[in-house]
C-alpha cells in the first residue's frame, strides 16, 4: 500500500471509491474479545461482530481492509489520531462519543460478575456480590465501557484494569483477582474456550452492553450506510449470526445451557435492532 494511503491520502481515496465502487474502509479488529470479535489460533479474524459485519459489508457497499488485530485500548488510541476507519463491539458512551460516531446496536447482553466457587456469594456478616467486595481485588477491562461505571457506582472495590476478558477470568481462576467484570456472552466464550473451570456468574451488574460499529467523526458517510444495512438486515440472518457463537462442539466445559443464552441474546438482538431502527428512522424524518 503505497504510503500516501495510509494518511491523508485516505479521505480522498475513500471519495474516489464511493463514486465508483464500495467505500474503502480501515477496520480495527480487537484482538480477544471472543464471542464479539478475536483472533483465532489460525490467525484468523472471527467473531459475530465479524459475521454481522460480512452481512453489512456487501449491503453498505464496503471495502475492507483488515488492520492487525489488538487490544482495544490501543484501537481507541488510533482512532483518536485518524488511523483507523472503522471498529466494532462497542458501547457508546460520553468519552468515546468525543471523536467517535456509533451505529444502531446489532446486539445486546448483559455484564455479570463472575467469581471462582462461592467466593462472592454471601456469607455470615457479608453482603454478597460487587457490594461485599470493598477493598477486594476485582478485575475490569481497560477501556471497556462498563469500567468507568463500575468504578463510579462501586468505589470501594479495588479495581484492576486488565488488558481483556481472559486475563481477567484467568486471574480469578489464579486467584489474583476476587472477581471479574465481563459481559455474559464473553464469560461462557473465554471459559469454554480456555477450559477455565469453577467459575460461575453470580449477578447481573445492572449494566449491559449493547454493541455498534463505530466510526471516527468525518466518516459519517460510512455510519449512514451501516445504519441502512444494519436495519434492513433479515432476521433469520441476524439469529444464524447469534446461534453460531453461542456454542462450541467439543466443548469440554461444564453445560451452560447455551440453547437458552442463544435464544436470549437473539431477543436481545432483535430489540435493540428495532430500538436502532426507530432511532435512525427519527434521524431520517429531522433531517
Amino acid at each position: 500500500m503505497p504510503p500516501w494511503f495510509a494518511a491523508g491520502g485516505l479521505a480522498l481515496a475513500s471519495a474516489l471509491a464511493a463514486a465508483d465502487g464500495p467505500l474503502v474502509v480501515r477496520f480495527a479488529p480487537e484482538r480477544d474479545y471472543g464471542p464479539f470479535v478475536y483472533e483465532s489460533s489460525t490467525g484468523r479474524i472471527e467473531g459475530l461482530s465479524i459475521d454481522i459485519l460480512r452481512l453489512v459489508q456487501e449491503r453498505a457497499q464496503l471495502q475492507l481492509q483488515m488492520l492487525p488485530a489488538r487490544p482495544l485500548a490501543e484501537h481507541l488510541a488510533a482512532a483518536r489520531r485518524g488511523e483507523v476507519d472503522l471498529l466494532s463491539s462497542l458501547r457508546p458512551t460520553p468519552e468515546r462519543g468525543a471523536f467517535l460516531r456509533f451505529s444502531v446496536p446489532y446486539v445486546s447482553v448483559p455484564a455479570v460478575l463472575v467469581c471462582a466457587g462461592d467466593a462472592c456469594t454471601a456469607a455470615a456478616g457479608r453482603t454478597p456480590g460487587l457490594a461485599g467486595l470493598a477493598g477486594q481485588a476485582v478485575a475490569v477491562g481497560a477501556g471497556y465501557a462498563v469500567e468507568p461505571v463500575m468504578r463510579a457506582r462501586h468505589a470501594a472495590v479495588a479495581w484492576h484494569a486488565v488488558s481483556d476478558d481472559v486475563v481477567a477470568l484467568e486471574g480469578v481462576v489464579a486467584g489474583r483477582f476476587r472477581g471479574a467484570v465481563v459481559d455474559a456472552a464473553s464469560f461462557e466464550f473465554v471459559a469454554r474456550q480456555h477450559r477455565l473451570r469453577g467459575l460461575q456468574a453470580v449477578e447481573r451488574v445492572g449494566f449491559d452492553y449493547s454493541l455498534s460499529f463505530a466510526a471516527p467523526h468525518g466518516r459519517e458517510d460510512l455510519i449512514a450506510a451501516i445504519d441502512k444495512a444494519i436495519v434492513a438486515l433479515p432476521a433469520e440472518a441476524r439469529e444464524a449470526a447469534v446461534a453460531r457463537w453461542m456454542g462450541e462442539p467439543g466443548s469440554t466445559a461444564p453445560p451452560r445451557a447455551p440453547q437458552a443464552t442463544a435464544i436470549a441474546l437473539i431477543l436481545l438482538l432483535a430489540a435493540a435492532v428495532l430500538t436502532g431502527a426507530a432511532v435512525w428512522r427519527r434521524s431520517l424524518r429531522r433531517a
